[in-house]
């Protein structure tokens, strides 16, 4: 069985059976290893993609739940699209403010960050943390997380 998803802008015919995870279609048939594994539950946000612009964890949606909904990996959210802007926004403060450290989680945080300024550019703290929440970073980079996304709120202002 064939699905045709619409993946960083570009139609892509997957062989996968309708109930894979959207990750495994990502990293595995595609080529597009940027996002990552992390726990299989959607419990740590490596896996976070955007679909249809909401942020998604991506190793619990099957390909048959995404339908004709665009998705967007961090390949992609600084490049083109409606959330270039904002993705090459998020991507700079997190250099500026050093936010990685072993960097396993950054592209999940830098989609949900991304998705968080997409529909709030002035978000308070509390916003951050529950835009944030699930995003989990081993390394404790927490607080220069939320000065990132503030500092790309401004940025965007």
């Amino acid at each position: 069985m064939t699905t045709t998803l619409q993946i960083n802008r570009q139609r892509q015919t997957l062989q996968s059976p309708p109930d894979t995870p959207l990750l495994w279609a990502l990293r595995d048939e595609i080529g597009l290893t940027g996002t990552k594994f992390g726990c299989g539950m959607a419990l740590c946000g490596a896996c976070t993609v955007h679909i249809n612009g909401v942020a998604t964890r991506s190793c619990v949606t099957p390909i048959s739940a995404v339908g004709d909904k665009p998705v967007t990996t961090i390949e992609q959210v600084a490049t083109t699209g409606p959330q270039a802007k904002v993705g090459k926004a998020v991507q700079d403060a997190w250099v500026k403010h050093d936010v990685a450290q072993c960097g396993y989680c950054q592209s999940g945080q830098v989609m949900s960050a991304t998705a968080l300024l997409m529909k709030n550019r002035q978000p308070t703290n509390d916003d951050i943390d529950t835009a944030m929440a699930g995003n989990i970073c081993r390394c404790g980079t927490y607080a220069r997380i939320r000065a990132a996304i503030h500092d790309a709120a401004k940025t965007l202002a």
